[in-house]
């Protein structure tokens, strides 16, 4: 899978995820923008890749202001002369439960994930079209954002934000030939460190342990590197059909998420009151209310 001659901008390309996600499109054959906050670590990855035979540059700064993204475009063009695809990855995590979340934790969520992507989106949509030769957005999504996850309204409503971005600029830009989709990536990552239940299997992984079987397959855990192939995929010209999908992706699992369905319906002539909704929610939608909170999987350490 070839991405010779194309040019990538991927934000929060300093470590983990998005770096792995840099070296994977630079190692394909496309010319990475590595965007990250902090200097050393965008500088780190370019090295990389330049270590690597591939070709990248960075551009430093936290995504969310207009003015970065549009830094960002103008790194790309001014330096490999056009633009191909964004990978909006860029992101902090302020976890706190609602009653002690403050004003400050929720907006430096909702700024770097959502205004930052939709900022770098339009930046990079607004030249893709003037370009006029297509191009891809890779919005970077959570589990958080399908489920809930305790303690983290404000990440969880901007993952679950990004994929509805994602398929509506798939609606907006399907006749430039731009292709929009969100990728639901699970792997160790200092973010997947902070949930107790895997903070030791994250330690075992930094000392160099391989990842269990059991984690790789049942909790789809497994490395950043495990993630990017999607990555790669959805950039190339053989993704060119595949537009406004939610596709997670993590350890040896492969996953397509469903957009939003009615599970049931049912009808009242002359509409409803309240004892009518209470009876026929429990007579037929109580056995099909969903849980919150993603899957729960026991993995054997194995």
């Amino acid at each position: 899978m070839r991405l010779d001659g194309r040019v990538t901008i991927v934000t929060g390309a300093g470590r983990s995820l998005g770096r792995a996600y840099a070296i994977a499109l630079a190692d394909a054959g496309s010319a990475v923008v590595v965007n990250d906050v902090d200097a050393e670590s965008a500088d780190s990855t370019v090295a990389e890749i330049v270590e690597r035979g591939g070709r990248a540059v960075s551009s430093i700064g936290a995504v969310g202001p207009a003015e970065t993204a549009d830094a960002l475009v103008a790194a790309a063009v001014d330096t490999y002369g056009r633009l191909d695809a964004l990978v909006a990855n860029a992101g902090v995590l302020r976890d706190r439960v609602l009653w002690k979340m403050s004003d400050a934790e929720f907006d430096a969520v909702v700024s770097s994930h959502l205004r930052g992507t939709f900022t770098c989106g339009r930046a990079a949509a607004t030249y893709l079209r003037e370009q006029g030769e297509g191009g891809r957005l890779v919005l970077i999504g959570s589990p958080a954002g399908q489920f809930g996850s305790f303690g983290q309204t404000n990440y969880a409503a901007v993952k679950a934000g990004l994929v509805a971005m994602a398929r509506t600029w798939s609606l907006e830009l399907a006749r430039a030939g731009i292709t929009a989709n969100a990728v639901v990536p699970t792997a160790l990552s200092p973010m997947t460190a902070t949930i107790p239940a895997y903070a030791e299997l994250y330690e075992r992984y930094l000392a160099g342990e391989p990842i269990p079987a059991s984690f790789r397959h049942d909790n789809a855990l497994g490395t950043p590197e495990d993630v990017a192939p999607l990555i790669v995929w959805l950039a190339s010209a053989d993704a060119g059909d595949v537009t406004g999908q939610a596709i997670g992706i993590g350890g040896d699992k492969l996953t397509l998420y469903s957009h939003p369905a009615e599970l049931d319906a049912a009808y009242s002539d002359g509409g409803w009151d309240a004892a009518g909704i209470a009876e026929t929610w429990r007579s037929t939608f109580a056995p099909q209310a969903q849980h919150s909170g993603p899957p729960v999987r026991k993995a054997v350490d194995a």
